[in-house]
């Protein structure tokens, strides 16, 4: 039987049997609408029609993803791109070996302030005003999900360019994702930088705005990826390689106009993000609503397949380190070859092919 997978029809890429086969797969994943390939693998049986069991595993925050990675409580995972140099380099962990054979989407996060800041806070002079008048006191606090993350990066150039100093003139905390809105309500955050669907929900509940958005930003666009440690890519290669095939499809899939609004559905059941559809829809359709009166068209404000998306080209990896070193969170001295180390286009194309997916299966 031919099924489509990598872009093509073909035969299923059919995991080797190992001494690991008696379970499945375990997966992790974040609460967040950029889980989406992950959950249409496992919703959709693309998993299984490649040969693969796999269980989603929900996590809490990325510091759970890193330490399950570590320690083989978890085979494979979403995570933040930039958590593969803290993990190589032993960066508030021990060091660990990882890598990823695919971009899980790009773009997807945005930065929201509290409305309690109040009008002031709407332009970059009101807001140095108000950080500069509780600087001594009671800093104006932004939380961050994790300190290596492009959530991370989009807040410190967001500060910059506001005339701000990060760590000086405002604090940043790591909060996990789901837990930003809670706190920016109780007044324990001023702001936060999430992907979605955590910002929506501020907006919808009137109690935040968003000022700046991944996708409007010049800042390098790969968000999340699959992250395995290169122990697993190199004794479960085929196991390894379903995956990725699984998830181009999936991805695929995400990206088809026609399938976003059942994407919202799924999406929002319990086992996966647990909110309302109406807070996941409209940014997947393109239509972000940032709070303040204003809905902005950003059609690309979830990218899961389109282009060459999902390819871990070098290039990539370049380019997210650069940023990584400006932002002083990764040391200005790098081996040059970890950009190929870390993002493994060979692994990907192995398990896909060369071409970037175009259709899926409906």
């Amino acid at each position: 039987m031919w099924i489509w997978h990598g872009g093509r029809y073909g035969a299923p890429v059919t995991a080797r049997p190992s001494t690991h086969a008696s379970r499945p797969l375990r997966v992790g994943f974040l609460p967040l609408t950029d889980a989406a390939p992950l959950v249409v693998a496992k919703s959709r049986g693309i998993f299984a029609r490649n040969g693969i069991r796999v269980e989603l595993s929900r996590e809490v925050g990325w510091a759970t993803v890193r330490e399950k990675i570590r320690l083989g409580e978890l085979d494979a995972a979403q995570a933040p791109a930039p958590m593969l140099w803290a993990m190589h380099l032993g960066l508030s962990c021990p060091s660990c070996p990882v890598l990823t054979a695919f971009i899980l989407n790009l773009n997807g996060n945005a930065l929201t302030l509290a409305r309690a800041l109040g009008p002031r806070a709407h332009d970059p002079a009101g807001l140095r005003e108000i950080a500069r008048e509780r600087r001594a006191t009671n800093p104006l606090t932004i939380g961050t999900v994790f300190p290596y993350s492009s959530h991370n990066l989009l807040i410190r150039d967001w500060l910059l360019r506001s005339g701000l100093i990060p760590e000086r003139d405002v604090r940043i905390v790591i909060v996990p994702p789901a837990q930003m809105f809670r706190n920016l309500a109780a007044g324990t955050l001023d702001g936060y930088c999430a992907g979605e669907p955590w910002n929506s929900l501020a907006v919808t509940e009137n109690v935040g705005w968003c000022p700046a958005w991944s996708a409007g930003s010049s800042l390098p666009s790969v968000e999340k990826v699959l992250m395995v440690t290169s122990k697993f890519a190199e004794s479960r290669p085929s196991e390894h390689a379903a995956l990725v095939a699984s998830l181009s499809e999936a991805a695929a899939w995400c990206d088809k106009p026609e399938n976003r609004a059942p994407l919202a559905d799924l999406l929002a059941e319990p086992a996966y993000v647990n909110v309302a559809t109406a807070l996941i829809s409209p940014p997947l359709l393109g239509h972000f609503d940032r709070g303040l009166g204003a809905v902005e068209s950003v059609p690309d404000f979830h990218v899961f397949s389109n282009g060459k998306a999902n390819i871990p080209e070098v290039q990539k990896a370049k380019d997210l380190q650069q940023e990584l070193q400006t932002a002083e969170l990764v040391p200005r001295k790098l081996d040059a070859g970890l950009p190929a180390l870390l993002f493994r286009e060979d692994l990907y194309s192995a398990a896909v092919g060369d071409k970037p997916l175009s259709k899926a299966r409906a």
